[in-house]
């Protein structure tokens, strides 16, 4: 299990825009401008099988569960290479996200140009924008690793959302996420 940080983008950053498909759905695809929250939008890196993933799903889902009601859009990515990853195929997307109970859509970024374009490195990968698709926060969900007897809380995110949605000072301490990295082709 490989150990890679997130890229530390520079904050301020524009949030790049995407146009892909939805796994959850099957059907629709979407762009950042179609999926962004009044408040701030959440970006997520991540994919079916990654220890690292599979470690804070939950948590994540609470997460997003407990923001989106306040106009926080939230968005998962995966951009695997399925070709040597099969566990990561489109079709295994949507099993991953029903038995997860995401309802944000999980979006299938065959090209890896999203991931390029966000500089994303390892899954998960947080990217946190402000309501004007600024970077605020790019980081981890907080210090639980798989086997590090750490509970899981979500408090480095779930502070720097709060910052988003409440106009709070963001903490400029953060540290970046720690998961595989991204498949690349």
């Amino acid at each position: 299990m490989s150990r890679t940080p997130s890229n530390m983008v520079a904050l301020g950053t524009k949030a790049p825009e995407f146009y892909l498909k939805d796994m959850k759905s099957g059907t629709e695809s979407f762009s950042f401008s179609d999926l962004k929250g009044e408040k701030g939008t959440l970006i997520l890196f991540i994919c079916n099988h990654c220890p690292f993933v599979l470690h804070v799903i939950e948590e994540v889902v609470m997460i997003a569960n407990d923001y989106r009601v306040q106009g926080l859009g939230v968005v998962a990515i995966s951009s695997n290479d399925v070709v040597n990853y099969p566990q990561d195929s489109p079709e295994l997307m949507t099993e991953f996200a029903f038995e997860n109970n995401f309802e944000f859509p999980y979006l299938y970024d065959e090209t890896q140009e999203v991931a390029k374009a966000y500089h994303a490195a390892c899954t998960p990968d947080f990217f946190l924008y402000d309501s004007q698709d600024k970077l605020v926060y790019r980081g981890q969900l907080d210090d639980s690793r798989p086997g590090n007897g750490i509970h899981l809380s979500g408090n480095d995110l779930r502070g720097a959302i709060d910052s988003v949605i409440y106009n709070r000072t963001m903490n400029p301490n953060q540290k970046p996420s720690i998961g595989c990295n991204i498949k690349w082709k």
